[in-house]
């Protein structure tokens, strides 16, 4: 049992895997971020919505999951090492005061490169046709008055051929995509960039808005949409 990750669902080699790097609001009890505990509930501290689907994706589908175990505010795993965000001192306009100062290659030591290790091993067994990398987004920035209208994003950097089979399939189901929206993979893509575009295995980056991702019923209703998508552009892709 490790407090980095969990690994849910069995691989086969050539199926599908999905990976969700910010799954989990858990701060360790000997860990104090300083912040209210409504924060841990907020998109701040994790994507909302994507570790229940995950587990209807593993579950319903047999699309298994190597999912984040521990808050993005006491370790962005989806960060460079060098990055300032990886241990944030702030977060959309909220201070998180117990990172001012933390012990960043304590955090590195004890999250960062255990759990990426493990993911490593874990694709190294699975040998999958295609990884599906999942996030989700607040509708809006609390420092922005721009909402963010796409119901979905397909995020890609320098590989973009799932991307480009998917973003079709998702319009046609008559959802606002986001092309690389409402950021850029090209500037956000750590781990995909680690572990499926220098290693040449094809992925779709899909985030997810939060206020779609709420439900058991909207946990059921993306997992099953997800798992048609991720396999047609597995097919597309052999």
């Amino acid at each position: 049992m490790s407090e980095i990750f969990r690994q849910i669902g069995a691989p086969t080699p050539g199926g599908i895997v999905l990976v969700a790097d910010h799954a989990s609001n858990r701060v360790p009890e000997d860990i104090s971020l300083g912040i209210p505990p409504h924060l841990l509930r907020e998109h701040i501290a994790l994507d909302i919505g994507t570790a229940a689907i995950a587990e209807r994706l593993a579950q319903d589908h047999a699309i298994p999951g190597h999912i984040a175990a521990v808050s993005r505010l006491v370790c962005d795993l989806n960060r460079e090492e060098t990055a300032p965000g990886l241990v944030p001192e702030s977060s959309d306009g909220h201070p998180i005061p117990g990172n001012i100062g933390a012990d960043r290659e304590g955090r590195l030591a004890r999250f960062h490169r255990p759990y990426h290790a493990a993911l490593e091993h874990w694709l190294e067994v699975a040998q999958p046709a295609l990884i599906l990398s999942l996030h989700s987004f607040t509708p809006r920035l609390a420092t922005s008055d721009q909402q963010r209208p796409w119901q979905v994003g397909v995020l890609y950097n320098e590989d973009d051929r799932a991307a480009r089979i998917a973003i079709p399939l998702l319009v046609a189901e008559g959802l606002n995509v986001g092309d690389n929206l409402p950021y850029s993979g090209r500037d956000l893509n750590y781990t995909m960039n680690r572990h499926a575009e220098a290693r040449g295995r094809p992925y779709l980056g899909i985030e997810l808005r939060q206020d779609l991702t709420q439900t058991s019923a909207d946990h059921f209703r993306w997992a099953a949409l997800l798992a048609k998508i991720a396999q047609r552009v597995a097919s597309a892709l052999r």
